[in-house]
């Protein structure tokens, strides 16, 4: 999911996270001080919840005793164990073990395909991790992931501090968690919503659809991007944290709309986890979303726009 150029909006393209960075604000003026709130607030988040670095305040929590961690990283946690507790755990932060026993503990681009078939193996559950303000208690050997809200919570915190400092209106998406805030231009933030990866500003592909987006967030979920092999078996990296594995591939997609972008990518992941249990689900909701089968049949719920 990107978000479509439209002058004279000021915009600014990047990559971070090994992610497509856009920003986008409605007075091109605070366009250089809002791209380098984002990049502090970027690299703020990387330090303190990164699972791929050493040095992160996430690498060393897995001792089973009480530590204290930066307001940052204190605020990612709650964040990461509030979106468990309102999905009754199919987004569930303690998911890092198994990320890794799949192969995915660095960048995609150079994971070991291994030799052994991922198996059964459920994570120890959310409910094992204790939070008290900014002291954290985790089971020793319980790794954590916080990919599943971290991406959407930056993009929510970056598009409230950029519009505070600037008076701007704001679009912040990080590699498609899209966060808007501030004024919207006419007609709103345009946001295109696609169910395959490609060139956000080449011709849009077959089965997308651009929706307009004034405040809040947009998020989409999927199982088609970030795969990889395993043992001989390809995998992504939507797991469901029952069995430790990918989720089923009920949706080739999932796309939310909620108050914020933290919100509705935790509907979307938790709507690909849940399978075909998930429209039900969304319909008690009432968000707006949209959901792609595996083979391309679309799906709307909850109002989303025609």
């Amino acid at each position: 999911m990107t978000a479509v150029r439209d002058r004279p909006v000021g915009t600014a393209d990047w990559t971070a996270w090994t992610c497509r960075v856009r920003l986008a604000v409605t007075d091109p003026d605070a366009l250089p001080a809002a791209r380098a709130l984002l990049t502090a607030e970027l690299a703020a988040v990387d330090l303190a919840c990164s699972r791929f670095r050493a040095d992160s305040e996430l690498s060393g929590l897995a001792t089973g005793r009480w530590t204290t961690v930066s307001p940052v990283l204190a605020e990612a946690l709650a964040v990461a164990l509030r979106a468990a507790r309102l999905t009754d755990g199919d987004v569930d932060p303690t998911v890092g073990g198994a990320m890794v026993a799949l192969g995915y503990d660095r960048d995609l681009d150079s994971v070991d395909p291994g030799t052994v078939p991922p198996v059964l193996a459920p994570v120890a559950g959310w409910t094992t991790v204790e939070l008290d303000g900014d002291r954290v208690r985790v089971p020793w050997g319980v790794r954590l992931d916080l990919g599943a809200t971290a991406k959407a919570w930056t993009a929510d915190r970056a598009a409230a501090a950029i519009t505070a400092a600037t008076g701007s209106g704001v679009l912040v998406s990080i590699g498609g968690d899209v966060a808007v805030a501030g004024p919207a231009p006419e007609g709103g933030w345009r946001v295109r919503v696609e169910d395959v990866t490609g060139d956000p500003d080449g011709p849009a592909p077959a089965g997308s659809t651009v929706v307009a987006l004034t405040d809040g967030g947009l998020a989409t979920s999927g199982t088609r991007a970030r795969r990889w092999q395993r043992g001989g078996v390809e995998v992504h990296h939507v797991l469901d944290p029952r069995t430790g594995l990918p989720a089923s591939p009920a949706w080739r997609t999932v796309s939310v709309a909620a108050g914020s972008c933290t919100d509705a990518n935790t509907v979307s992941t938790a709507a690909v986890v849940r399978a075909h249990a998930a429209v039900p689900w969304l319909e008690g909701l009432g968000l707006p979303a949209r959901l792609v089968t595996d083979a391309g049949d679309v799906l709307t719920v909850g109002g989303w726009p025609s």
